[in-house]
């Protein structure tokens, strides 16, 4: 059974930074690609970012390029989302998700496990 589970997020002040993370477990790590969404209350679940197996394909939604930044160390199971000049509308439960399969990764119904969520406060 796979099981992503979240961790470092909390509350920040605009323009400063987090570090998320996500461990995998039930899996084998290196065959997934692994994605971030985040979703904001009374919002849709939205896309943050992706990152393949390998690491070689990146992408990320237009609201956070250039100040987030995903990566993985697949000897650790883990992936990691550096969210840098964060922003209030960045405030959202951020969710660590898995497939094999890459089609359609922006959209939620296209991935398959989903980790319970981290709280990201951006308030001042």
């Amino acid at each position: 059974q796979v099981r992503l589970v979240e961790s470092g997020g909390g509350l920040v002040q605009p323009g400063g930074s987090l570090r998320l993370s996500c461990t995998a477990s039930g899996l084998r790590f290196s065959d997934y690609h692994m994605g971030w969404f985040r979703q904001a209350p009374g919002k849709e679940r939205e896309f943050v970012a992706v990152i393949s197996w390998s690491g070689g394909y990146i992408d990320y939604a237009d609201s956070v390029k250039g100040r987030f930044t995903v990566s993985r160390v697949n000897a650790r199971n883990t992936v990691y989302l550096q969210m840098n000049s964060l922003k209030p509308e960045d405030t959202a439960v951020y969710y660590c998700t898995a497939d094999r399969r890459g089609a359609d990764y922006s959209r939620k119904e296209s991935w398959g496990s989903w980790g319970q969520g981290t709280q990201v406060t951006v308030s001042s």
